[in-house]
């Protein structure tokens, strides 16, 4: 797996970071916000942000005082095209597989 990937996978990981991230999908929100749906505190709400910013799967934009987190959705680009990747990758060998088995029938 591509080093640029790791970040990702890693913040993706974590299932209340990966609810964060689906939340964000679909609004940004401000921290507080986001925090009302989580049975976590705001400061851990926090926590999982940085980790997300900095796997570059959410950004950031200052309104007033607050910062309001956004997915990117350029984030999981690199991802998918890895996921994608793969899968592909499961398809090509399970076609060789068939066709193997259909010479020795």
């Amino acid at each position: 797996m591509p080093n640029h990937l790791t970040k990702p996978l890693a913040a993706l990981a974590d299932p209340t970071r990966r609810q964060v991230f689906e939340a964000l999908a679909t609004a940004p929100m401000a921290v507080g916000t986001l925090a009302q749906h989580f049975p976590v505190s705001r400061p851990a709400i926090s926590q999982h942000l940085k980790v997300l910013s900095d796997a570059g799967l959410v950004t950031v934009t200052k309104q007033g005082t607050r910062n309001i987190y956004c997915a990117e959705p350029d984030g999981l680009a690199d991802l998918r095209a890895y996921l994608d990747g793969l899968w592909q990758d499961v398809l090509t060998s399970f076609g060789e597989a068939v066709e193997q088995d259909m010479k020795h029938a």
